[in-house]
């Protein structure tokens, strides 16, 4: 069998999107990356609005951020996550006073002063991350603000200071006493951003590419005999290649002296780390080949196949490529049990 591929043949083999079973730890990622990328826009808004308790409505409106992304930026501040405000929908009715028109309301301090925010649209049936679109999948889609996102904004912004703060676990929604001290907002929001970032982005297994790897070596041990050496991020010492300690791949399978190094990129939007790829696979397989190894790739995703010239350039110079897909895997793993052996 040839396991060569045109850009044709292996683009009718694609999945394009991320499969089902990756779907939420993908989401999830992405939705920390976003945070990270947007965290300067968020502090800005917060900056512009110290004036009055609500200001920050009209600078959030005037900014273009989507209300969700705001509210999840404030959420992951306060460390209030989808199982508080789960509970905060269901305990609301008895957590917040009524005034005389029937309406709940909480009153909070803010510079020496009592303000009074009465809610707008809660309490609210099922009130959680999906009806608020903060889940991964969700928070890509933008929600302009609307009286339900005040609710929550004022909720997470003031609520530490109100007396209901202990009922709702919400001691830790204290961001707004702050509005209105620039040193103070740029100290409490990066610090709890460093935070946030060493725990979601800081190990491997956290990043889209190492998902994306683990993915393939995961199906690679289910598809090859347990006497397969199979290492992610592993490297092939070769000679002729510039680094003593050998050449890395994403995925490396070992056998008997010889071995198969697997490139893996699964893009939905597309970079430019597909044209390092593609710059690098023909000097990368003359070496491979003169020291008595294969190289293959795993190529897929969308954004991928955007960069055709690359993508097609890296089918030349590969000896099995694949795109990702569990059939696809097990073509790979027939590959590899003729070629490693």
């Amino acid at each position: 069998m040839d396991y060569r591929r045109t850009l044709a043949e292996l683009e009718s083999q694609a999945v394009k999107w991320w499969p089902k079973a990756l779907e939420a730890e993908v989401a999830s990622q992405s939705a920390i990356q976003l945070l990270l990328a947007t965290q300067d826009k968020f502090l800005s808004i917060l900056k512009l609005s110290g004036n009055t308790p609500e200001q920050i409505f009209s600078v959030l409106e005037a900014s273009g951020m989507p209300a969700n992304l705001f509210l999840k930026h404030l959420v992951t501040l306060a460390d209030y996550g989808g199982e508080a405000i789960q509970r905060l929908g269901r305990e609301f009715t008895t957590i917040f006073p009524m005034d005389a028109s029937g309406r709940h309301y909480f009153e909070y301090f803010r510079n020496g002063k009592s303000y009074r925010h009465t809610f707008a649209a809660l309490p609210l049936k099922g009130l959680g991350n999906s009806k608020l679109y903060l889940d991964g999948v969700a928070i890509a889609k933008p929600v302009g603000l609307n009286p339900l996102y005040q609710d929550m904004t004022m909720l997470l912004l003031y609520a530490a200071t109100s007396e209901q703060s202990h009922l709702a676990a919400l001691e830790k929604c204290e961001i707004g006493m702050l509005l209105g001290d620039d040193a103070a907002l740029d100290k409490y929001v990066r610090e709890k951003y460093i935070h946030v970032s060493r725990i979601t982005t800081g190990a491997n297994t956290n990043t889209l590419g190492q998902i994306a790897q683990r993915y393939v070596a995961d199906l690679l041990t289910q598809y090859l005999p347990s006497h397969y050496n199979i290492t992610r991020n592993g490297k092939i010492p070769l000679r002729g290649y510039e680094k003593p300690d050998g050449m890395p791949f994403d995925v490396v399978i070992s056998l008997n002296g010889k071995s198969v190094g697997v490139e893996v990129s699964f893009q939905v939007t597309t970079n430019s780390v597909i044209e390092r790829k593609s710059g690098q696979a023909d000097t990368r397989q003359q070496l491979m080949h003169q020291n008595g190894h294969k190289i293959a790739y795993v190529l897929d995703g969308a954004g991928n196949f955007q960069r055709s010239s690359a993508v097609g350039t890296i089918c030349q110079f590969s000896d099995c490529t694949v795109a990702y897909s569990e059939a696809e895997m097990a073509v790979l793993a027939d590959f590899i049990r003729e070629t490693v052996a």
